[in-house]
């Protein structure tokens, strides 16, 4: 599996995201420990979380997973998000849902999900949501300190636009090394209003969450788009999805696609998507079926 390097850290190109850990009808560490394992057998090293995933729950399953199997920890790079406070869980005193960028707020964060993941360390953090209230200076020296105490190997941002991630690097010693954002064929704004042209320039490789549009590709009405997707992984001797991750394993820009499944059969095909070489014009058909209308 190709690696990416992100500032001072690598991670696997495909990522496996933990959103739904706490969906799964079996939640045990064993189980846990078996997804993990399904990804490492296939190079998939690198695994995303946030606290606020599972309502605040699917941090504390992959902790009693790797005190289960401390001996995964070395293998892997944990990736974790924080800001969002939402009436749940341990928040669930708060009176509305809100975002909290301020300095008090990220540590504790962070303490919490070092103790409930059973890790020294976190790989990369990333800010999960822009802020309206954000003091760029307090966030920028809050994730600073954190590196400098090597509680966070890396920082960086989440849903971001280029103006937001200017705004908290311009307060930061530290760089900020990727921004996780929604990418996909369904959700390929980013490619036109400037999103990746500004981290490919600044040589920031991209994460991408939900790059199979949470099922939007199956349930849309026209057909077209799926029709050939399914048709180019027959060819392949794969399916429909792994296409979809091929289309945006192939811009130049270093895309990381998030990949979240509970189930350990597709975890094992997660990375057909890398064994799939795809030219400019099958990128440019998928894009004008994903359109609606061919390019001007």
């Amino acid at each position: 599996m190709e690696r990416v390097t992100l500032g001072t850290i690598e991670l696997s190109r495909l990522v496996y995201g933990m959103w739904r850990l706490g969906d799964d009808a079996d939640t045990s560490p064993a189980h846990v420990q078996a997804k993990i394992e399904a990804c490492l057998a296939q190079g998939i090293t690198s695994f995303d979380q946030a606290d606020i995933y599972g309502g605040y729950t699917a941090e504390a399953l992959l902790g009693a997973a790797l005190r289960a199997a401390p001996g995964l920890r070395a293998q892997m790079q944990i990736i974790t998000k924080c800001d969002i406070v939402a009436p749940v869980g341990r928040h669930s005193g708060a009176r509305v849902k809100y975002y909290d960028t301020s300095a008090a707020h990220i540590n504790a964060s962070v303490e919490a999900s070092l103790r409930e993941m059973a890790i020294e360390t976190i790989d990369l953090l990333l800010i999960h949501r822009p802020d309206p209230l954000m003091d760029h200076l307090e966030t920028g020296a809050a994730l600073d300190a954190l590196v400098a105490a090597g509680k966070v190997r890396a920082v960086g941002v989440s849903n971001f636009r280029p103006y937001d991630v200017s705004l908290l690097q311009s307060g930061m010693q530290s760089a900020l090394v990727t921004n996780q954002i929604e990418l996909s064929l369904m959700a390929h704004q980013g490619f036109t209003n400037g999103d990746v042209a500004y981290h490919q320039q600044h040589r920031q490789p991209l994460m991408a969450w939900s790059p199979l549009a949470g099922g939007q590709l199956l349930s849309q009405a026209d057909t077209k788009l799926r029709d050939r997707l399914a048709a180019i992984g027959a060819e392949h001797g794969t399916d429909w999805s792994a296409v979809a991750v091929a289309w945006l394993l192939r811009h130049p820009a270093q895309i990381l696609p998030v990949m979240g499944t509970n189930s350990l059969a597709r975890i094992a095909s997660l990375s057909d998507a890398c064994k799939i070489a795809m030219d400019r014009q099958t990128w440019f058909e998928l894009y004008s079926l994903a359109l609606g209308r061919e390019v001007a």
